[in-house]
């Protein structure tokens, strides 16, 4: 579990760091719109794929057991 929650902070610090790198507050005509559609997809993106490893964990684990069993 410890390198999910590592995998799962680096790409929030990524995200937030392209976040205020692409900042569109100094443009003349910013696209709000655009900018947090693709701040919440990738936040989106970010926690499937979490939910993703710690179910594919799960079930590593349970067949890790049922092979242990037999």
């Amino acid at each position: 579990m410890k390198r999910i929650n590592i995998t799962t902070g680096v790409l929030l610090v990524y995200l937030l760091v392209m976040c205020v790198w692409g900042w569109p507050g100094k443009q003349p005509d910013p696209d709000w719109v655009q900018y947090f559609s693709v701040l919440g997809v990738s936040l989106f993106v970010i926690f499937l794929l979490r939910y993703l490893q710690v179910k594919r964990m799960k079930m590593r684990k349970k067949w890790k057991e049922e092979n242990e069993t037999k």
